[in-house]
């Protein structure tokens, strides 16, 4: 966590602790050490940005991306208002490959 980019898709980090970071106002949410999404199965999509893996998941207000193939879960929820969503995957990137790759997508 100490290694987030002050903005994400054009908003500023507004707080963050050992789990949870926010930017912006709708908040850009980005979550560590959730579960796996219930949806993910060994044939679901998976969209590279920037050479991380991401299952992603289209919801209310938006969009909820989940890393595929790290040691561990992360989450980042995306709102409409920041469209195109995917473009905050870029500006995390770097801070997600910093994590272990297990098993890349395919």
């Amino acid at each position: 966590m100490a290694d987030l980019p002050q903005t994400v898709a054009g908003a500023r980090l507004d707080d963050h602790d050992a789990t949870v970071a926010t930017w912006g106002d709708p908040r850009i949410v980005l979550r560590c050490g959730v579960n796996k999404p219930a949806d993910l199965q060994l044939t679901s999509r998976c969209d590279v940005v920037n050479d991380v893996g991401w299952f992603s998941e289209q919801i209310d207000d938006g969009w909820r991306f989940t890393t595929i193939g790290r040691a561990g879960y992360v989450e980042v929820t995306v709102p409409t208002s920041y469209a195109p969503q995917a473009d905050a995957l870029v500006d995390l990137s770097t801070t997600i490959k910093k994590m272990p790759l297990e098993r890349p997508c395919q």
